[in-house]
């Protein structure tokens, strides 16, 4: 236990006087009392002071101390998690003793499962101690897991409530019976969060309950078959997916299957997961070797929530190279990238026409763009004698311009292709791609262009790092120009310029720096201005490329 400035005391009398708490609302429930109610209410300001203190010692102690060794840090931090809830049951505790003031007939409440509900969270609480202590992670969850018991009991006793109210009878004590089950379900959602604040400082990150079901079961399925306290987790944030990354390693990787010798744990949207373990396979069965293994997958469609640990792979991704490589090694990365997509599209090309969908893209991405920077949704106006076009009309405009110019033929593409997803292995020179859940058969001009701008984008503005960035974005451009060439696509510089439009414009939504986000989209505005004036043979369209370079 933590023991400086006594807060382990500290938090040991919280969890007694919550306790006791509940102990007197469950007895005033049973058989009310005046005497009884003032205990209530009175010990409750004295929980809310201990619960100050509390807090203000684990701050104290988190600032005074910048050298705090992580695994102590996350106790403290837990520590001042399960404080705050606590203070919030005996809160729910209060409520419910003021609610019992609106029944007519004291003994209405008796007709319903409290006594089961309190069982619960009695139960509970008294784990709380222990498991913080032990560091017990069963028991951890056995608190958390009270939430859905908690849950089950609310829903039933409701059900039976509102057929009650059916007859028209005792409608007053219902609905103060069923406020009363209100607040000890609420009890129930503080009881998750102490028992994830548990897991927190077992672990050292945060994950949710169903997310570490999830993560169990998708490394049992995975063939890893010890216990989860021989795993170390760690979250990588800064994932645009709205999925849950982490990463997974065995404490002792001697002992244990590949599985867990390093492996990533992605959680997130059913759909999303689902049809990234189908592409990874796909890509798998087609390019051996090019994608991660999936060592497991688990879905829970209740949640629609699903679940996959991939092989972790060792090495740097494009971008980290051109801000730590030296201009040998990024080269060679560039050339292996190149040869191993000529060989990709090469492979999966299937002719065409195929009509493109550039500017319908960046129409759908363009709320989150005004979101971050509502600035840039221009509106029609007049500049002199000359009419300036609302960003509406401009991309209506381009729109049609582009259903005239389809693409030749489609290829496997990654779909979501930027620096941050390619990469290299200088031990072995090997590329390798992630995050593939928009892989499809698509104008490999989608991929081109996502990668340029994911150069670009960069927000590094340094003179040498930026002289990396335009050479990889100039070499790797070049290389579309030759496949082009070896194709016979005639019209990839007029797809080129909508799909540039396209990334520029909606590369806006990720960037705060407002200055780089409006050198973004004022690049977008002028391709797309070029081309509603073009009036010519699309496969004489040219624009100038240092648009690309900053």
């Amino acid at each position: 236990m933590i023991t400086f400035e006594g807060l382990d005391e500290n938090f040991k009398f919280i969890i007694l006087e919550v306790s006791n708490q509940l102990s007197a609302t469950r007895n005033f429930v049973q058989s009310p009392s005046r005497s009884l109610f003032r205990k209530i209410t009175s010990r409750d300001d004295y929980i809310d002071n201990l619960k100050t203190i509390i807090e203000n010692k684990c701050y104290s102690r988190i600032n005074s101390d910048p050298n705090l060794e992580g695994h102590y840090l996350n106790k403290i931090r837990a520590i001042q998690v399960m404080c705050v809830n606590l203070e919030r049951i005996a809160d729910y505790c209060v409520n419910i003793v003021n609610q019992m003031a609106y029944l007519d007939d004291k003994n209405f409440i008796k007709r319903f499962e409290c006594p089961e509900a309190f069982d619960i969270i009695e139960e509970s609480i008294s784990q709380i101690e222990t498991g913080f202590k032990s560091q017990d992670m069963a028991t951890a969850l056995a608190i958390c897991k009270s939430e859905n018991r908690l849950d089950s009991l609310y829903k039933d006793n409701f059900n039976r409530m509102m057929a009650e109210m059916g007859s028209g009878k005792n409608i007053p004590n219902l609905i103060t019976a069923l406020f009363i089950f209100r607040y000890l379900e609420r009890i129930g959602d503080s009881l998750l969060n102490v028992g994830e604040a548990i897991i927190f400082s077992i672990l050292g990150e945060r994950i949710k309950i169903e997310q570490f079901d999830s993560l169990q079961q998708t490394l049992t399925k995975s063939g890893f078959d010890g216990s989860f306290s021989d795993i170390d987790f760690q979250g990588i944030w800064g994932s645009r997916s709205g999925c849950r990354i982490g990463r997974v390693e065995a404490k002792d990787k001697e002992s244990t299957p590949p599985v867990a010798q390093g492996s990533i744990y992605k959680e997130g949207n059913l759909d999303k997961i689902r049809k990234e373990k189908e592409n990874l396979e796909h890509w798998d069965k087609m390019f051996p070797g090019i994608v991660p293994e999936v060592f497991g997958f688990h879905e829970d469609k209740k949640e629609h929530k699903g679940a996959m640990l991939v092989e972790f792979l060792p090495g740097c991704t494009i971008d980290t190279m051109i801000l730590t490589s030296d201009d040998r090694d990024l080269e060679n990365a560039i050339f292996i990238l190149e040869q191993n997509l000529r060989h990709i599209w090469t492979e999966t090309l299937k002719s065409g026409p195929f009509q493109t969908n550039y500017m319908q893209q960046l129409k759908s991405r363009l709320q989150g763009v005004f979101q971050v920077h509502p600035e840039f949704d221009r509106k029609n106006r007049r500049l002199g004698d000359e009419d300036i076009q609302s960003t509406e009309d401009l991309i209506n405009e381009c729109m049609a311009a582009e259903s005239s110019v389809p693409a030749p033929f489609t290829v496997f593409i990654h779909g979501d292709f930027n620096c941050n997803n390619v990469v290299y292995s200088h031990d072995n020179e090997r590329i390798r791609f992630i995050d593939l859940h928009r892989s499809r058969d698509f104008d490999y001009i989608q991929d081109a262009s996502v990668f340029l701008v994911s150069g670009f984008r960069m927000p590094v503005f340094e003179k040498n790092i930026r002289e990396k960035i335009n050479n990889t974005i100039a070499r790797f451009f070049n290389f579309i120009g030759e496949f082009a060439k070896e194709t016979n696509d005639r019209t990839w510089k007029a797809r080129m310029a909508f799909a540039l439009a396209r990334s520029f414009y909606t590369s806006a939504r990720f960037e705060m720096n407002y200055g780089f986000a409006k050198e973004m989209v004022n690049r977008s505005i002028f391709i797309m201005e070029m081309i509603n004036r073009y009036s010519g043979n699309w496969e004489d369209f040219k624009f100038q490329e240092d648009i690309l370079y900053y």
